[in-house]
C-alpha cells in the first residue's frame, strides 16, 4: 500500500574510539558507525527556526517530550526568544512514520500554528532501519511526506534514533551502523538535516559505560539522561549553537557535572558528523 492510499479518505564527535563496553556483565559489544558512509546532504544549521514540528512516537514522548527539553534549552540560552517559540509535537505510540498524515497536521492554523512550519522533524520507528520491509516504508515514508513538507515552504529535517541498549532482546552490535547508514544516505538524497542522536547516545556510553540513556524497563526508550542528551544534540544541529554551559538542567533532576558531560558529548557530536562550527554562547 502506499502512502497516499494509506491515507486516502483520512480527515507527524567525531566517533572515532573503540567499540564501547557497557556497565553490565555479558553485554553486547556495540559496533562502530562505517565512517565511509559520511555526513547527510545538509549540514549547514537551519536559521534560528521558531516554528518546528516533531513527528513520530514514544521516543519523542517519553519524559515530558523532547520539544519541552528543547524549548527550554533554547530558553535558558536565550530568554527573550522563548514567547516567540511554536514548537508541537504529533506522536502515536509505537508508530512509524507512515502512520502518520503530515499533509493534514502541516496545513497552516490546523494544529494551532497560523504560520506555515519552518521546520518538520521525522523520527521513525526503531526498528527502521533494522528489516528491510521497514526501510523500504521508511524511505517511502520519509519521500512522501517531504514533497509536502517542501511544499508548504518548510525543511525537513530526520532525527537518527538510537539503537537498543545492549540488554535489550533484538539488540545486535551492527544496529547504530544500519541506523547510521540509513538516515545518512536518506539525508543526502533529500538533502536534510539529519540530527545524529543515535550517534551522541554512543559517543556517551562511550565516555561513560555507568551512564543510564536507555529506560531500564524495556532498553529501547530514552530515560531522562538520555532525552536530555537528544535535546542538546537537536539544539545544536537546529541552531548550530554549543548548548556546552547551558543553565537548563531539567529542574535540578540532572546534576551539573552530568549535564555538561552530555552537553560536551553532543557539541562533539554534531560538529564531528555534520561537519560544522557551532557557536559558542
Amino acid at each position: 500500500m502506499s502512502l497516499t492510499d494509506h491515507f486516502r479518505g483520512a480527515a507527524i564527535l567525531l566517533l572515532v574510539a573503540a567499540p564501547v563496553v557497557s556497565g553490565c556483565a555479558g553485554a553486547v559489544p556495540r559496533a562502530l558507525p562505517d565512517p565511509s558512509i559520511g555526513p547527510p546532504g545538509s549540514t549547514l544549521p537551519i536559521q534560528a527556526p521558531e516554528r518546528v514540528l516533531f513527528v513520530g512516537n514514544s521516543y519523542f514522548y517519553y519524559n515530558d517530550s523532547l520539544h519541552n527539553h528543547l524549548r527550554r534549552l533554547v530558553a535558558a540560552a536565550d530568554p527573550e526568544r522563548a514567547a516567540s517559540l511554536q514548537y508541537k509535537s504529533a506522536t502515536i505510540g509505537g508508530s512509524s512514520l507512515l502512520h502518520h498524515n503530515v499533509d493534514w497536521l502541516t496545513i497552516p492554523g490546523r494544529i494551532g500554528v497560523a504560520d506555515p512550519f519552518e521546520v518538520v522533524i521525522l523520527q521513525d520507528h526503531s526498528g527502521a532501519a533494522l528489516s528491510a520491509a521497514r526501510e523500504a516504508d521508511f524511505r517511502e515514508a520519509v519521500a512522501a511526506h517531504d514533497a509536502v513538507i517542501r511544499s508548504r515552504g518548510g525543511r525537513t529535517v530526520l532525527y537518527m534514533t538510537p539503537a537498543y541498549a545492549p540488554e535489550h532482546p533484538s539488540a545486535t552490535p551492527s544496529d547504530l551502523g544500519r541506523i547510521e547508514a540509513l538516515y545518512s544516505e536518506v539525508g543526502q538524497q533529500i538533502g536534510a538535516l539529519v540530527i545524529p542522536v543515535g550517534l551522541a547516545f554512543e559517543a556517551a556510553y562511550r565516555r561513560d559505560p555507568a551512564l543510564r540513556l536507555h529506560n531500564a524497563q524495556d532498553h529501547s526508550h530514552p530515560s531522562l539522561l538520555g532525552s536530555y542528551l537528544a535535546a542538546a544534540t537537536v539544539y545544536a544541529s537546529l541552531y548550530g549553537a554549543s548548548p556546552v554551559g547551558n543553565a537548563y538542567d531539567a529542574s535540578g533532576a540532572i546534576d551539573a557535572a552530568t549535564a555538561r558531560m552530555l552537553q560536551e558529548v553532543a557539541h562533539a557530536t554534531v560538529e564531528g558528523y555534520l561537519g560544522v562550527r557551532l557557536t559558542l554562547r
